[in-house]
Parts: C-alpha cells; sequence; structure tokens
C-alpha cells in the first residue's frame, strides 16, 4: 500500500533523477577500485539520509571513498582526525571575542567548526573521548549545533561518515549503543581481491590520479532523498521488517540463535531504518518499490552495530551475520 503523504511525481522526473543514481556510481568507479558493494551501500545511506559507521583496516581507501563520493556529487568535504586530546569546540566550533576597528566595541561571534560541511569524515571516532564523540554525534541527530544558547543549523544535505579500526582497540572509547544507533548503516570495508590491489597498486604510483568528476549537485541530491521517502512499500512488508527487528530481542524472539547468542536486540528505530534503507535499495536497483530482497540485503548492514552479541558467542566465534541469517531463514513475510 502506498504511504498516504505521497506526491506526485512526473515520470520523466523520476526517469533523470534515477539515471544520476547510475552516474553517480559510474563516477566513482573510475577513482574507486573495486568495493563494489561498499559504494553502493555509501550511496544507498547518502539517498536515505542516514550516516555510516565504516570497519576497516588502515590503508583500503576509506578517505579515498569518502572523498570521491564528495566530487561525484559536488558537495563540500572536510576531514577530522579524532584523537584523544579533540576537544567538542574543534568539532562543534567555538565563540571568538571581535573588536570593532571603528567603535572599539568587543562582541563575541561564533566561529563554526568542521562539522559545519556536507560530507564529514570523522577518522577514527573511537580515539576521541565519550565528550568529543557526543558532539558529533548531538549534531548528527539533530542538525544543528546549539552554543551560547544560539542554534545554529547545518548545511543540507549533511552526511557523516564515521571509521573505526577493528583491530587496533588499545587507547580508544567504543562508542555507546545508543549512540551507535545513530548510525543507519554499518559498512564492513574488505580487502581487495589479488586483480584489484595489482591495478590499485598500479594506478596510485604513476602520476596524473584522477578525481571524481562531478555528475550530481545538491538540488538533484535533495530531490532523490525526497524521492526515496515516497518509494511504495506494502504493509506486509513493514511488518515484516518490524518482525525482524523485534526477533533481534532476546525476550522477545522465537529463534533460538538469538536466545543463545545475543545480549541485547535492537530498538525501534531499526525498523525505521531497515525500511528506509530498504526503500533506497529499492531506488538504486531502478525500482519505486520495496521487495522482499530489499529487506534481506539491509538486514546486516542496518542491525549490524545495534545487536550485541554475548560473552558465548564472542567465546564461540559465532558473528552477527551468522545469528541474522538464521533469523532470517525462521521468520516469514505475513
Amino acid at each position: 500500500m502506498a504511504e498516504s503523504n505521497q506526491i506526485a511525481w512526473d515520470e520523466q522526473e523520476i526517469a533523470a533523477l534515477t539515471a544520476k543514481v547510475g552516474e553517480l556510481k559510474a563516477s566513482m568507479a573510475r577513482v574507486i577500485i573495486g568495493q563494489e558493494d561498499v559504494v553502493n551501500l555509501l550511496v544507498t545511506c547518502l539517498l536515505a539520509g542516514g550516516h555510516a559507521l565504516v570497519e576497516g583496516v588502515p590503508g583500503l581507501g576509506k578517505t579515498l571513498l569518502v572523498k570521491s563520493l564528495a566530487q561525484a556529487t559536488d558537495m563540500q568535504f572536510r576531514r577530522v582526525q579524532f584523537t584523544p586530546d579533540l576537544m567538542p569546540s574543534d568539532i562543534v566550533g567555538t565563540e571568538i571575542l571581535e573588536e570593532d576597528q571603528a567603535t572599539r566595541q568587543r562582541a563575541f561571534r561564533f566561529q563554526p567548526g568542521p562539522v559545519f560541511t556536507q560530507v564529514l569524515l570523522a577518522d577514527e571516532i573511537n580515539r576521541a573521548p565519550p565528550k568529543t564523540q557526543s558532539a558529533l554525534l548531538e549534531a548528527m541527530q539533530e542538525r544543528s549545533v546549539t552554543f551560547a544558547g544560539q542554534t545554529h543549523k547545518l548545511p543540507r544535505p549533511f552526511f557523516v561518515l564515521a571509521t573505526q579500526n577493528p583491530i587496533e582497540q588499545a587507547g580508544t572509547y567504543p562508542l555507546p549503543e545508543a549512540q551507535l544507533d545513530r548510525f543507519l548503516l554499518r559498512i564492513d570495508v574488505v580487502y581487495p581481491t589479488e586483480d584489484e590491489e595489482v591495478l590499485m597498486v598500479s594506478r596510485t604510483t604513476h602520476a596524473g590520479l584522477q578525481d571524481a568528476e562531478p555528475v550530481m549537485d545538491v538540488a538533484t541530491l535533495l530531490r532523490l532523498q525526497q524521492l526515496v521517502r515516497d518509494i511504495e512499500i506494502g504493509d506486509h512488508l513493514v511488518r515484516y521488517a518490524t518482525r525482524l527487528v523485534r526477533a533481534t530481542r532476546p525476550s522477545e524472539t522465537t529463534v533460538d540463535a538469538v536466545k543463545k547468542h545475543i545480549g541485547w536486540g535492537a530498538g525501534p528505530r531499526a525498523g525505521q531504518a531497515l525500511v528506509l534503507a530498504s526503500k533506497a535499495r529499492a531506488l538504486m536497483q531502478g525500482r519505486l518499490a520495496v521487495t522482499r530482497d530489499d529487506i534481506g540485503a539491509m538486514l546486516l548492514p542496518v542491525l549490524a552495530h545495534r545487536v550485541l552479541r554475548n560473552f558465548e558467542a564472542e567465546a564461540d566465534g559465532i558473528a552477527i551475520a551468522d545469528v541474522l541469517q538464521s533469523l532470517q531463514r525462521e521468520i516469514k513475510v505475513a
């Protein structure tokens, strides 16, 4: 059943917008070697209007991924390296005292921080103390910054990609579950294949590396984000997505793998994220309606950071993906 608040869309505009998605992926592919699944998830997250948490060891091109996405969409890009001495004001901004040269009067003026951009790479977010993490995550949630009683709106669109190193955890401040929930997707960046790595080494050791070509403007991106919201999804699929999320909670589930290996399940925000991400994936596939396959494909990226394994699962090496596969097999579309 179509959502009641849908607006009328012109077929020619829809065709033009979906074509732009293909151009965006093609532009990034000219710079990014391999990592097709990662690129698809990044673009899906962007179209859905959410933020992404990326995990991967150093040297896999995470910075290049985000920079290329910003270039291809012609958006402003900034990168912040999170460190233990990073303060909240280093992220959101601070007030500076200025003196009027004519009147000699002094007044405070807000100096925006790097969060006032359209694409922000928060590199190794778990290396900053919790207070600094919270400052960024509040900006992500509210899309604004409040300083000295004044609210400052962030640019639109506003996309944060935060990275974590899954190996080196010494001296880090793990993100609390309530803050992890603010990320729409978690994306795992894996090692390239041998052929991809050979091509990567060859290209990056020659002069004349190319940037991604701008193929989409901000107005088009905002229109695409609006279109994603109006993608059709049947009531039975909304219930299916909700049942999948509820089945991750050990106290409510009938799935044995969840009861045995999960310590804490996902909250209602996960259901919202699953439906929205599924809509974005449907548009990425050139469809204007969500299918069960869309929900299944987005289940792991949406729930990987929202579902916590218990000690037994960690000791036995049971991955979240294994549990979610069991869950998918047992939970059926209503």
